[in-house]
C-alpha cells in the first residue's frame, strides 16, 4: 500500500522538529545577556513609569505630616510581532523519495533564519540607541544627554563627548551611572553590571576587565575596575551590533530591557491538498524593548 501524505507528515515531523531544535540551539541566545524574558497573554504590553516622591522634608514637632503625589511620567509600550517562515517539499520530490534529504537541509536553513531574525530584532534596540528617529516613552532616543525628568531638569545616559572604549571612558560611564536620578531628582543608587560590546571590541574589553594592573601604562597601578568588583557580570559580545565603536554598560535598573514572549517558538508540518506539497512552518510571537532608559549607559564611540 502506498504511503499517504498524512502518514508521511506524521513520520517526518518528529525527526524534523528534533533537527530544527538542535540547529536553532546552535545560535547563542545573545539577547539573554541583555534582556529579562517575561511571558505575555495579550496583543501588547504597556508599562507606566511613575514619578515617585520628592525628598522627605523635616517635620516640626506637633505639625502635620507633608503629603506628596506620585504622578505618571510616561508609558512604555511593547508591540508583539509575529515572526514566521515556512518551506515546502514538492510533490515530485516526494514521488522521487527526496523528501528525507531535502527536509533535513531545509529544516536547518529554517532554524537558522528564525534564530537570526530574533537576534537582529533584539540588537536593534541598541543599534538605534543614538538615533533620534527611534524614541522611547519619554520622547528621547535610548541613549541621550537630555532625558526629561517629570520634576524638571534632565539626566544623561550618554557622554557629552562621544568616546571609544578605554579605561577612562569605562570609568566615566560607571561614575555617571552611580549619579543617575529618578523623575523627581533623587539618586537611585544604580550600578553598572555588564558591558555589552560588538565583536570588534572583545580584545579591548578582555584587557580592561581581566588584567590585574592598568592597561597601556608602565606604572604598577592596580586595575581599579577589577579590584573594586565593578561590572560583576563581566562583558558579553553581541555579534549583531552594527557599530564597531559603540559600547554599552547595562545597569541594575529594575525595569530595563525586557523581552516579552507572547507565543513560544512552534513548528508544524502538513500536506497541501492543492499542490500535493509537504509544508513545514516555524512561528513565534515576541517583542523587545525597554521601560526605563536608566537601564543602560552607552557611547557611540569617538
Amino acid at each position: 500500500m502506498a504511503i499517504s501524505r498524512a502518514q508521511l507528515a506524521k513520520e517526518l515531523e518528529p525527526g524534523l522538529n528534533a533537527l530544527f531544535g538542535m540547529e536553532y540551539s546552535r545560535y547563542e541566545n545573545q539577547h539573554s545577556e541583555i534582556y529579562t524574558t517575561e511571558s505575555s497573554d495579550r496583543a501588547f504590553e504597556e508599562e507606566v513609569m511613575l514619578s515617585g516622591f520628592g525628598a522627605a522634608p523635616t517635620k516640626s514637632e506637633g505639625s502635620a505630616v507633608s503629603f506628596d503625589n506620585a504622578n505618571e511620567a510616561y508609558t512604555a509600550r511593547y508591540n508583539h510581532e509575529t515572526i514566521a517562515l515556512a518551506f515546502s517539499i514538492t510533490e515530485e520530490a516526494i514521488e522521487d523519495n527526496l523528501y528525507d534529504r531535502l527536509g533535513s537541509r531545509y529544516t536547518r536553513a529554517l532554524a537558522r533564519s528564525m534564530a537570526h531574525s530574533k537576534q537582529v530584532k533584539a540588537a536593534a534596540i541598541l543599534n538605534n540607541a543614538f538615533n533620534s528617529s527611534f524614541t522611547g516613552g519619554d520622547g528621547k532616543e535610548l541613549c541621550a544627554t537630555d532625558h526629561p525628568l517629570t520634576g524638571g531638569g534632565t539626566f544623561a545616559n550618554e557622554p557629552t563627548t562621544p568616546a571609544d572604549l578605554n579605561e577612562t571612558s569605562l570609568e566615566d560611564a560607571l561614575i555617571n551611572i552611580a549619579g543617575f536620578v529618578d523623575e523627581r531628582g533623587l539618586k537611585v543608587a544604580l550600578r553598572g553590571t555588564k558591558l555589552i560590546i560588538p565583536r570588534q571590541l572583545q580584545f579591548v574589553a578582555e584587557r580592561l576587565m581581566v588584567s590585574n594592573l592598568r592597561v597601556g601604562t608602565a606604572d604598577n597601578d592596580v586595575n581599579a575596575i577589577r579590584s573594586m568588583g565593578m561590572l560583576p557580570d563581566g562583558y558579553a559580545v553581541n555579534d549583531f551590533l552594527t557599530d564597531p565603536d559603540a559600547f554599552f554598560v547595562i545597569t541594575d535598573a529594575p525595569r530595563g530591557f525586557i523581552h516579552f514572549e507572547r507565543t513560544p517558538l512552534a513548528t508544524n508540518m502538513e500536506a497541501d491538498f492543492d499542490t500535493g506539497n509537504m509544508r513545514f512552518k516555524a512561528r513565534e510571537r515576541y517583542s523587545f524593548g525597554y521601560s526605563d532608559p536608566r537601564c543602560v549607559f552607552g557611547s557611540p564611540g569617538a
